[in-house]
Parts: C-alpha cells; structure tokens; sequence
C-alpha cells in the first residue's frame, strides 16, 4: 500500500521510498534483530529519505544497517548521515572505489553535494548474510552493470534486490567504467537459477514476473553486443549540470 511520501509497504515490515530526480530508491526492513537500510540515495534526496523514515517509525539513528549495491553517486551519497553511527556495507571492490574517493568511478566528478570522505566497515564477498530476525539477506555478487555491484536475496519471501542489476521489462542496464556486458549477462543466467517471485529494483517498478524479465535483460545485453541500435538500452544523459541522472 503506498504511503504519504512514495512509500511503499512491499512485505511486512519491507518498505520502498521512492527516489527522486536521479536517487536511487531507499528499501527498509525493519526487524527485531536490526533495522536496516538498502542505498541512500543521492546527498539531496535525504529530506525526503529522512521524513520517510520517521513514517515507518525510525530515526536516522535507529539505523543499524546500510548495504550498498554499488559504488554510483545516486545510492550512496546520503551515506554520511549514517556512517558515523552506522555500519555501511559494500561489496570489497565497491568498498576500495569509495574509500578512496575514486570520483571517475563514483560519477562524483559531476555529481551531488557530498564532499567528504566516505567510510565503510563490513566489506562484503559474494555470500555474505545478515540474519535480522523473521527475515535473512544473502549477499550475491553480480558484476555487469560495475564490477562490484551486489544483489541481496531474502530466501523465505523469495525477493531480489537488485540495485541496477535487473529492471522491470527487462531494460538493458547502463554498463558503467568499470562494468562489462558479458559479466551482466553471466550474472543474470545465474540469478535466473534461483526462485525469485519479485524484483526491488534501485530505480523504476518493481517486477513481478522476474524470470521473463531476466530473460529479456540477457537477450537485450546480447543484442547489444551485436547492435547498439537494436536493443533498447538505458543510458544516462547529462543535463546542464554535468549529472548523470536517471528517471524517476
């Protein structure tokens, strides 16, 4: 059910807050043994992010948990109200790009308001798992999109979080610096072996026919080796600002 504010009761106790302008979504589970939070978001959209969380009950600091699907600008940016306080975890590649203020990677070259050091404490490996209680996560790595990027897998409702791994449709991802079309494609046949009932994606619809959308994604990604011209492919496009944004 949506709420005020974009946001939406997925599963129990699993919210959405929808990003705006080129955020990333913000997903919440809110659980017993931790609260914990999926992407930031860009350094702007943290009002938004802030008054959403007070909604569903919980103060900034009442977050335990930040796991980073990736390394861009708009799902990390608001990470520094949270990591002096909160654990913020990422994939090890994505750890080393962040850390070390890596801006060419990180698009923050051009992009948002942070200008501080980024921190991140747990540096995950492909299955990694966060136990919170009614709900477990398991870190998958899914190079493609950036060669760190993660999805995050709940084994009992059967849900992937996919950050920019997987869209609704099947949209091809944009295949970013350090990305590469043939990882994507590998990691997608090898998400497509699990059973997954819906997708949470970092931006657009959720997907409620996975294993079609997947399909899809591999076959774009394919076409696209072949033709750009023939595949529908997501890109970023710069405005006046230099930023790299995506659609709501």
């Amino acid at each position: 059910m949506e709420k005020n504010g974009g946001i939406l009761e997925l599963q129990p106790d699993i919210f959405r807050i929808k990003g705006h302008g080129t955020s990333s979504h913000s997903y919440i589970i809110k659980e017993d043994y931790a609260k914990l939070l999926i992407d930031s978001g860009v350094d702007a959209n943290f009002p938004t992010l802030q008054k959403s969380l007070l909604k569903v009950g919980l103060k900034i600091r009442d977050i335990d948990i930040v796991i980073n699907t990736h390394e861009h600008f708009d799902h990390i940016g608001a990470n520094r109200y949270f990591q002096d306080h909160t654990l913020i975890a990422a994939h090890r590649f994505a750890g080393t790009k962040m850390i070390v203020d890596d801006r060419y990677v990180t698009f923050y070259k051009s992009a948002d308001l942070n200008d501080i050091p980024f921190k991140v404490h747990p540096w995950l490996e492909s299955e990694s798992r966060f136990d919170l209680g009614n709900y477990s996560l398991n870190i998958i790595h899914t190079p493609g999109h950036t060669s760190e990027s993660i999805c995050i897998y709940e084994p009992s409702r059967k849900i992937l979080f996919t950050g920019d791994t997987v869209f609704a449709g099947g949209t091809l991802s944009y295949i970013a610096e350090s990305g590469s079309v043939g990882d994507y494609i590998n990691s997608i046949l090898s998400l497509s072996t699990r059973h997954i009932l819906e997708i949470y994606p970092g931006h657009g619809e959720i997907s409620t026919s996975p294993e079609e959308d997947m399909e899809k994604a591999v076959q774009n990604a394919k076409a696209f080796l072949q033709s750009e011209d023939d595949v529908e492919f997501t890109r970023f496009k710069e405005d006046n600002t230099g930023l790299p944004p995506f659609p709501d």
